[in-house]
């Protein structure tokens, strides 16, 4: 155990909110997974935290591994990604799957394996490192519009053109966060705001394409229109039980909670141990139990800023802030949810909601800025060395 933690690099602060997050999880995912193992199953909640533990520890094992990369050699990845993450969303796109109508084409089956993937998780995280790259090669250099059209947005609106018409919330939001990270790396605010323009056309047709056709895209999009006139409606609806359920939960809950596994509302709540977890959490452990969570994501976005700014290239800068970003963003989304503050999205809890493949990428990611902080590690390591080569020398000895 002690070589193992000589052996873990980067930033520990980030490692120790990691493992806060996923320890923390433990409790609500297991009493909020006794509704599906009765629903759906034969009553072994156990096995659901079996599931969760062993998601949880191929994700850690997965931060472990990218975290031991150099992250220079990220950029070259993402070059050689970028078709294979195009193939999978289009393979995922072609199984039409088809939710009560809708188009519901999320998960590809991995062969041999019987596991489920959701392609879209990944393709954001190689995009974010792809947009990453290409504005750490164009910094402090004057690129036209119409240079950048091919290398930088065509790859980022084929990944949004076949992400939207199952996950319009995953597409909006990698779209946000490209929006966000090439401003902050100097792409220029008048070039920012034709691509935006374009985009809110695009959205537009795709919207009027859909509502002309009477199949799953159609069913999709008034989808989305039932789930923001929800949102904007006062009146109680059918539509809007799952939002009726989270708020009676974060009422019971108060300030202490109603005690760990006592949860009521966990038994009405379809997606009570994903994208509703934060409800459960509420009701089970307070606002005390809601405040320490949301502690936890804003300090873990404190963290990812004081990594990217001591990161000794643009590269690295713009990646830490790249893959990092959305995970905050994520979670806040996931939390306005739930008291209303947003529309229903489907997106979960980072590192706290069930679900294999939202926690192997979150860990992915985590795993890439752990690699960008180690770097930075050796180089003040190798410094001190360089200093004083007498002292480290009798350490050692």
């Amino acid at each position: 155990m002690q070589q193992l933690f000589k052996n873990i690099k980067g930033d520990r602060l980030i490692w120790a909110i990691v493992a806060l997050l996923a320890i923390v999880s433990f409790l609500p995912v297991y009493s909020a997974a006794s509704n599906l193992a009765y629903k759906g199953g034969d009553g072994n909640t156990f096995a659901f935290f079996v599931k969760h533990f062993m998601h949880l520890f191929l994700g850690f094992a997965i931060m472990y591994g990218v975290h031991k990369i150099p992250y220079r050699y990220f950029k070259g990845l993402s070059l050689i990604m970028i078709p294979v993450v195009l193939v999978l969303l289009g393979l995922t796109m072609l199984q039409g799957t088809t939710i009560a109508g809708a188009s519901a084409s999320r998960w590809i089956q991995i062969p041999f394996v019987g596991v489920s993937f959701q392609t879209s998780t990944f393709a954001a995280v190689v995009l974010m490192v792809y947009v990453s790259r290409y504005m750490s090669k164009i910094k402090d250099k004057h690129v036209t519009f119409k240079e950048s059209i091919m290398p930088l947005w065509l790859p980022v609106f084929l990944v949004l053109v076949l992400i939207l018409p199952s996950n319009f919330s995953t597409a909006a939001i990698i779209f946000l966060m490209v929006t966000i990270l090439v401003f902050i790396g100097g792409y220029p605010v008048r070039y920012l705001g034709i691509i935006m323009g374009l985009g809110i056309v695009a959205l537009t047709m795709f919207i009027m394409f859909a509502k002309l056709t009477s199949g799953p895209l159609n069913v999709k999009v008034t989808t989305w229109e039932n789930r923001i006139k929800n949102y904007s409606n006062d009146e109680d609806t059918e539509a809007d039980y799952q939002i009726q359920k989270a708020k009676i939960a974060i009422a019971s809950g108060g300030i202490k909670g109603v005690g760990p596994g006592k949860s009521i509302q966990k038994n009405f709540l379809p997606q009570s141990s994903s994208d509703f977890i934060f409800a459960i959490i509420i009701e089970e452990y307070g606002l005390l139990g809601g405040f320490f969570i949301m502690i936890l994501y804003l300090w873990l976005l404190f963290r990812i800023v004081i990594v990217s700014q001591k990161a000794d290239t643009v590269f690295g800068k713009l990646l830490v802030l790249g893959v990092g970003l959305p995970i905050v963003f994520q979670a806040l989304i996931n939390m306005a949810v739930a008291v209303e503050l947003f529309p229903v999205t489907g997106q979960t809890l980072p590192l706290v909601s069930s679900g294999g493949t939202s926690i192997w990428m979150t860990c992915l990611a985590i795993g890439v800025i752990l690699s960008v902080s180690a770097h930075r590690q050796e180089i003040i390591q190798q410094e001190s060395i360089e200093e004083n080569p007498l002292e480290i020398l009798s350490e050692t000895i």
